[in-house]
């Protein structure tokens, strides 16, 4: 355990330690300048702003669990021509018109003018149910926030697409007192997605209408920020590129090889750990068929589990036909023997027989 503790405290000196090199970084932040500058069409004055520029990170193993880091930037990192949505709850005993002018009173107050438009909970659940509406949703706005108290169902609503273009909204707690600071530090700020299912990630960090130096402050800001925020042992990034969407990746920094081995050391630290754990398991079934094996040899007796006895039912007295039973029964005393009892019916005919006999007079 003590190993690990020294292991793990040593990684965390090396990714404080770790660092860009600014001139670097300045280089090849200006070669990335004159790239867009070239690739402007003759037509415009100007360049365009849109350009995203982003950092690109390569580790040197896929994380076992996936992680989103919020990078928060010196600079910001978007235009004043982006339109952000939000999303709100649906205020009690209030329509939804009423409840959207609720909320851009409550902007304005607070001092937020970064957002364009409020939808409230039920009118995205009604009107942006079909697919055509959350397609044309998703293209009509550059980023989307929440409150941060129906940010769990909107999931089912938004669709696919939006979790597809990694474009979800972000969460923003509409209940704070300091309302605008916040909100414009997840505007302006970054976030990086790490999967488990790659080695890379890219997040957004500026674009191209700001100077090189304010790029480079946010580039060492992202790096400081994702380098100390990664769930992982040891030294884990390996390249940072640094590029726009149409341009080619431009290095910024490359890890030491030293960094492999002490990755390697920590993979053969777990693999042991594991053997460890497995031996120790063969070990106690092994002790446990010794037992056993000892106890038939020696002839004791092993225990066994006897069912409870139920209470024994009295058996069925078998009932016997009623023939038989006439058959069995003793004749009386006065009866002679051999002779039947007469029916009623019998004895009722034979009165009736009786009674209607009559004497004929001889004829002579």
């Amino acid at each position: 355990m003590r190993v690990e503790f020294t292991r793990e405290a040593d990684s965390m000196a090396e990714t404080a330690e770790v660092g860009l090199d600014r001139t670097q970084v300045k280089k090849a932040v200006q070669a990335l300048q004159a790239f867009l500058k070239t690739k402007s069409t003759g037509d415009s004055l100007f360049l365009d702003d849109t350009q995203q520029i982003s950092l690109l990170f390569t580790l040197w193993k896929i994380p076992p669990k996936a992680q989103t880091i919020r990078i928060p930037l010196p600079h910001g990192q978007r235009s004043d021509t982006e339109e952000v949505c939000l999303f709100t709850r649906d205020e009690p005993n209030m329509t939804s018109d009423q409840t959207i002018r609720f909320y851009k009173k409550l902007l304005a107050e607070k001092g937020v003018k970064n957002i364009t438009e409020v939808i409230p909970y039920k009118v995205l659940r009604t009107e942006y149910k079909p697919h055509e509406a959350k397609r044309r949703l998703l293209s009509n706005f550059d980023m989307f926030l929440s409150d941060d108290r129906v940010r769990r169902l909107l999931p089912s609503h938004l669709g696919k697409h939006f979790y597809l273009r990694k474009r979800e909204p972000l969460c923003v707690n509409m209940l704070s007192k300091n309302l605008a600071r916040d909100i414009s530090r997840v505007i302006q700020g970054s976030y990086l997605k790490v999967t488990n299912k790659g080695s890379c990630c890219m997040a957004r960090i500026a674009h191209a209408g700001m100077t090189a130096d304010e790029v480079t402050e946010n580039v060492e800001a992202a790096f400081q920020t994702v380098s100390t925020k990664l769930r992982t042992k040891g030294p884990v990034i390996k390249l940072v590129h640094i590029k726009t969407q149409m341009s080619v990746a431009l290095p910024l920094y490359t890890s030491n090889l030293n960094h492999l081995t002490a990755l390697d050391e920590d993979q053969k630290v777990t693999e042991t750990a594991k053997q460890e754990a497995a031996a120790k398991k063969l070990a106690k079934k092994t002790k446990k068929t010794e037992d056993v094996k000892k106890s038939e040899g020696t002839g004791e007796e092993i225990p066994q589990l006897v069912p409870m006895g139920t209470p024994s039912k009295k058996p069925k007295l078998e009932k016997t036909p009623k023939k038989k039973q006439l058959e069995k029964a003793p004749t009386t005393a006065g009866g002679k023997k051999g002779r039947k009892p007469q029916n009623k019916m019998n004895k009722k005919g034979g009165k009736g027989e009786s009674k209607g006999k009559r004497r004929v007079p001889k004829l002579k």
